[in-house]
């Protein structure tokens, strides 16, 4: 098994949630419609989503840096993102490395079609469960934020081998939790979530499916 990474964590402690709110507002419906994963999810009104994911110059920045550090990439090294949405880490990494060559999946037509207009790569229409169209171990790097928890777990079993097989090295952050407290807000806040797991079990997983890469977990603290 890799290391546990704690890359983007200081970004998300930045943001400030109303668990309860969010849980109260019809979540049901909100929920449904988040699963669409269209201009709502990403730029519409905050129940539906992001509400409103605005490229922010230099806020990916620290973890691009972070990335290209612990994963030693170079000009010319291949990265993949696995459920890549509209890039705005990849656009960091590349602003760095301008040499980057970088490859993006998603599920959302939306979040594609809205990219980073300067990010230049392949990006692609595509389940993160699904089979990768890339040979074994052709990318330096595969990454995956805030998408695997998104999958059921029949769908892991298929999307973490595809991850380990195509990548030399791998990074992925999921969505956890350490307590009830946790556990509770986790309910509250997320939309898309299909596989609510503690630590241990995503690491049961891991191992079971046969990814060893690097990990990182967003925990939503009280």
């Amino acid at each position: 098994m890799g290391k546990l990474r704690q890359l983007v964590t200081p970004l998300h402690r930045s943001t400030t949630r109303k668990y309860l709110e969010r849980m109260c507002d019809d979540k049901a419906a909100c929920m449904r419609k988040a699963k669409e994963y269209g201009q709502d999810y990403w730029d519409g009104d905050r129940r539906f989503g992001y509400g409103g994911y605005h490229y922010l110059p230099g806020r990916w920045q620290p973890v691009a840096e972070a990335m290209i550090k612990e994963y030693g990439l170079q000009p010319g090294s291949k990265v993949l993102d696995v459920g890549c949405g509209k890039g705005f880490l990849l656009h960091e990494m590349q602003l760095l490395l301008p040499d980057l060559q970088m490859h993006g999946l998603d599920v959302s037509r939306y979040g594609l079609e809205n990219r980073h207009p300067a990010l230049q790569g392949d990006f692609r229409l595509h389940r993160a469960q699904d089979l990768l169209p890339w040979p074994e171990g052709y990318f330096d790097l595969v990454i995956s934020l805030n998408t695997l928890h998104n999958l059921r777990v029949f769908e892991l079993a298929k999307s973490l081998p595809e991850i380990q097989r195509v990548g030399r090295q791998g990074y992925l952050l999921v969505e956890s939790y350490r307590n009830e407290e946790e556990l509770f807000n986790l309910q509250c806040w997320a939309l898309t979530c299909e596989s609510f797991f503690d630590v241990e079990e995503w690491l049961w997983l891991y191992d079971r499916f046969g990814y060893h890469g690097d990990y990182e977990f967003i925990f939503f603290e009280p």
